[in-house]
């Protein structure tokens, strides 16, 4: 008789459990209503931002200004009067004073100049005071200066260019780079929230259905745990990186941003960042939820969490002012806040790398202690059900 053939792969190796947890967690969840409907509006608000920064900010406005008459030294004087005040102006050629009047009316135009034979020029406008007007009378005054010293016979030299010397390089850059990183910082705050209640929910929701009973049969807590971790984090980590692509695309359709190399190293900051910051609160959410053991309960044990997690999001904001105070300066070294503050100190280029990886490291660390503390509180009071679990009774339970 010939022996089975031995498998290489152990059916219930430690590594298998874990990946059998996560597929679970990431089949569940992508097909959860909540998680498409937050995607969604995400996509919806990103797109939004930018179509938003074009109306408010972005491009430069056109006025369009028809003539009648004046020739093309009008032309020429309008359109420099446009460049001066960073707003694109247009010249419309019309016939007449009745054109002129009906194009003025039917708002074709914002302004029309009309030229009369032996009369002062009229500018016909719906309403005085607006930028046409300005722009008219500054080169009409223009255009009569030239006049004066060219009948004089004066002819002025070219006016000399000036260096722009910037004190400090990238400036406008940087800003660009910051406000890049701030909408990552809102993407971040927002999904750290959703998974960080995913995790908690689902930990809950095998507890008062004694499904965890039966997991706990065939596989350790920490199994559980980590599986629970990496599957949302690899859902968590795809949104973030379709937002990601959605945002730089948009970006650069909108023409909302200069530099795509400084954009991009920008948003690969903030999912590195992700991943740090959402190991350290799906863990933190993970063995907070299992203290409980029903829904109406995870928000007691949850609550100083979100706080963390607000106050660091309201510190980013700070640090977006003020990327050098003291506040984002120590803030941006304490975990659990420095995934939120890091990032737009990264972008306003305050960071230096010695403090990046300081950062980093404080974090890790973090992550090592709550796995091992909070993995001795996870195991001891996942089979506690009832009411709440206490600290102290979770940690003698496990042992």
């Amino acid at each position: 008789m010939t022996a089975p053939a031995h498998s290489d792969v152990t059916p219930n190796s430690p590594a298998r459990m874990v990946r059998l947890v996560a597929g679970r967690e990431i089949s569940t969840r992508i097909r959860d209503k909540g998680f498409l409907i937050s995607s969604a509006v995400l996509l919806v608000l990103i797109i939004g931002v930018m179509v938003l920064q074009v109306v408010l900010g972005g491009g430069e406005s056109t006025t369009r200004i028809g003539v009648v008459g004046g020739g093309q030294a009008v032309e020429q004087a309008l359109e420099q009067q446009g460049e001066l005040a960073d707003s694109q102006v247009e010249v419309v050629a019309l016939g007449d004073d009745a054109a002129a009047r009906t194009a003025v009316e039917s708002e074709d135009v914002d302004a029309a100049l009309v030229y009369a034979d032996g009369a002062r020029p009229e500018l016909l406008v719906v309403s005085a005071g607006g930028q046409p007007e300005t722009l008219v009378q500054n080169a009409l005054v223009q255009l009569s200066i030239s006049r004066q010293l060219a009948d004089a016979g004066v002819q002025l030299d070219t006016s000399p260019a000036v260096d722009v010397v910037p004190l400090e390089d990238g400036g406008d850059d940087r800003a660009q780079a910051t406000v890049v990183a701030l909408i990552g910082v809102f993407l971040l705050y927002f999904l750290f929230i959703l998974f960080g209640q995913f995790v908690a929910q689902g930990v809950v929701e095998e507890k008062s259905s004694r499904v965890v009973e039966l997991l706990l049969a065939t596989m350790r807590p920490w199994q559980l745990l980590a599986g629970k971790i990496i599957g949302l984090g690899v859902l968590g980590l795809l949104q973030m990186v379709v937002l990601a692509v959605v945002g730089v695309v948009a970006a650069l359709a909108f023409d909302v941003v200069d530099l795509p190399g400084q954009l991009i190293g920008t948003v690969l900051t903030v999912l590195a960042w992700f991943v740090l910051g959402y190991a350290f609160y799906a863990a933190v959410y993970a063995v907070a939820a299992s203290l409980v053991s029903r829904q109406e309960d995870l928000g007691s044990v949850l609550t100083p969490t979100t706080i963390l997690l607000v106050g660091g999001f309201f510190v980013a904001l700070q640090a977006a002012q003020d990327p050098f105070s003291t506040l984002a300066t120590v803030t941006s070294f304490v975990p659990g806040l420095s995934p939120l503050v890091m990032p737009v100190r990264q972008a306003a280029g305050e960071a230096a790398w010695w403090e990046v990886g300081l950062s980093v490291l404080l974090i890790l660390a973090a992550l090592v202690v709550i796995v091992r503390i909070g993995g001795r509180i996870y195991s001891g009071a996942l089979l506690r059900t009832g009411g709440r679990v206490k600290l102290r009774e979770a940690l003698r339970a496990e042992r």
